[in-house]
C-alpha cells in the first residue's frame, strides 16, 4: 500500500462550505482527515493500492470539487514511526 498525505486549501470558508468539505472527506477513501491551522485548511491521509487509483480519487475529490482552490501531495517513502500513545500530562 502506499501512504499519501494530502493537504488541502478550500476556496471559500463559511462554516457550510467547510461542512460540505468535511463531510466529502469522510469517505473511506481517506483514512484521516483532519481541519487544520496554517496554510492548508485540512489534512488528508490516504492509503491506496496504486496510483492509478489515487489519480481517481484525485478527480472525484479535488479536480471536480468547486471548493478545492488547491491541493498537494506527499508520498511516504518510508514509515519510521507511527503511534496513538499521548504525552502524559
Amino acid at each position: 500500500m502506499i501512504t499519501i498525505f494530502v493537504e488541502v486549501r478550500a476556496d471559500k470558508t463559511h462554516a457550510a462550505d467547510l461542512e460540505a468539505l468535511k463531510a466529502r472527506f469522510s469517505g473511506p477513501e481517506i483514512q484521516q482527515c483532519y481541519y487544520v491551522t496554517g496554510e492548508a485548511d485540512f489534512m488528508l491521509v490516504l492509503l491506496v493500492p496504486s496510483m492509478r487509483r489515487f489519480q481517481a480519487i484525485c478527480d472525484a475529490l479535488f479536480h471536480k470539487n468547486p471548493n478545492v482552490k488547491w491541493f498537494r501531495t506527499l508520498v511516504a517513502l518510508d514509515r519510521v514511526k507511527t503511534s496513538q500513545e499521548a504525552l502524559p500530562a
